[in-house]
């Protein structure tokens, strides 16, 4: 049997990107600088967690030694770490031109980016004119609140009681190439907002913005507001055949955990399951693992690490939310049989030390195991395609067009 369980851990980056000075990011690193800030009692928190960053699980499977491999700093974890049977490490260089969602998972899934998406300055108005028209009069509402960069909470706080007096959905965006839709899940309504989100997503179109996300809300004050785990994704589907689409047009399934689904705009999916938080996404994700049969693939994402902890520059969370992952990692290698693969990555950076509230460009771990496989040192991958190009030989498909597959680097077998 030749199963594959990909893990994206939303915006676990391991610093040293070649290209980072483009970005602003030089020196970015998520997982050294949540390591250092913990060591240091930074990362402590009343009732959440103190002390050093304890991941052991991921460091077993050469968390440690990849992110030496993408900075060239050795990480000290305090304690002597064992490498379990069977497992492989190393670093990848994204070549897609953004540090967004889209971009890195694509180009996981063995398509890069080689195309600039388009984005909204950072002034306000943010967005044009005509743009602004048309979403009102097409979406049907009697205006928009926002039209800037934000970050998600602060807007909402900013706006949201406004937005219940008025019906006016909050529009907003980042660096990344997305506009982003706020509204009350009852004032305004769930289906509401996604239904106005279908209309923007087709009126962007033109300006080729990655994405339209949904992000409903509740409470009735400033105070009180809450995002919801309802959030959609509406994006453009991508240019060429991905991994998925590849895996699906031969007829093996494709479970998508988490938002993997949206991502890749619900092509090459054969099943999407979804759940409110990581640990839930994790239970789902084990469930997809027991499901799967011969030449399957479960795709999943952690976005919290990304939503919750990297934007909102929260180091004591994102560490707890590590810290929890790891706990739960021997009951996904519980079920791996000979001849599984298991890969656990990232697809950008968000160092919550870092300043702002946008994504970092960095490089991503590439470790996991393989039941059987001699294992081993992957090095630096010059592409996040190298990783889908693996899945893909490892569950028998033809070499596609991007990336290097490392199956014989690590004694994999199909």
């Amino acid at each position: 049997m030749a199963r594959a369980f990909l893990f994206v851990l939303d915006s676990f980056g391991i610093g040293g990107a070649a290209d980072a000075e483009r970005y602003g990011d030089t020196g970015s690193d998520t997982f050294g600088h949540i390591a250092r800030a913990c060591a240091e009692g930074r990362g402590d928190r009343v009732g959440l967690r103190k002390g050093p960053l304890f991941v052991p699980n991921m460091l077993s499977l050469g968390l440690g030694r990849a992110a030496e491999t993408a900075t060239g700093l050795r990480f000290e974890s305090g304690a002597k770490v064992h490498l379990l049977a069977s497992t492989f490490h190393g670093a990848a260089q994204e070549i897609s031109s953004g540090k967004d969602t889209p971009s890195g998972h694509w180009e996981i899934a063995a398509l890069p980016v080689r195309f600039d998406w388009g984005y909204f300055p950072d002034t306000v108005p943010t967005f044009p004119a005509e743009l602004t028209e048309a979403i009102i009069r097409e979406g049907k509402v009697p205006g928009i609140l926002g039209n800037c960069h934000a970050p998600g909470t602060e807007i909402i706080e900013r706006f949201g009681e406004e937005h219940i007096r008025t019906g006016k959905p909050i529009c907003y965006t980042s660096v990344d190439s997305v506009l982003q839709i706020a509204a009350h899940e009852t004032h305004f309504g769930l289906e509401q907002l996604y239904e106005f989100c279908k209309v923007v997503r087709r009126l962007v179109d033109p300006l080729n913005i990655g994405r339209v996300i949904a992000r409903p809300f509740i409470g009735e004050t400033a105070g009180s507001f809450e995002r919801t785990h309802n959030r959609r994704d509406y994006a453009v589907p991508p240019p060429e055949p991905t991994l998925l689409d590849r895996l699906t047009a031969r007829g093996s399934q494709v479970i998508a955990v988490g938002k993997i689904g949206d991502i890749f705009a619900h092509r090459g999916i054969s099943e999407v399951r979804k759940a409110a938080g990581n640990m839930a996404m994790f239970d789902k994700a084990l469930g997809a693992m027991d499901d799967a049969g011969d030449g399957d693939l479960v795709f999943a994402n952690f976005v919290d690490f990304d939503t919750e902890f990297g934007h909102r520059r929260d180091v004591a969370g994102y560490a707890a939310a590590l810290e929890t992952f790891d706990r739960r990692l021997p009951e996904a290698f519980a079920r791996l049989k000979p001849g599984d693969l298991l890969i656990l990555t990232a697809d950008h950076g968000n160092d919550p030390t870092w300043h702002g509230t946008d994504h970092t460009r960095e490089r991503i771990p590439v470790i996991g195991m393989g039941p059987g496989f001699r294992g081993g040192d992957i090095g630096l991958r010059a592409t996040f395609a190298d990783i889908g190009e693996t899945v893909a030989e490892h569950l028998g498909l033809a070499r596609g067009r991007h990336g290097t597959s490392f199956h014989a680097t690590i004694g994999g077998h199909a």
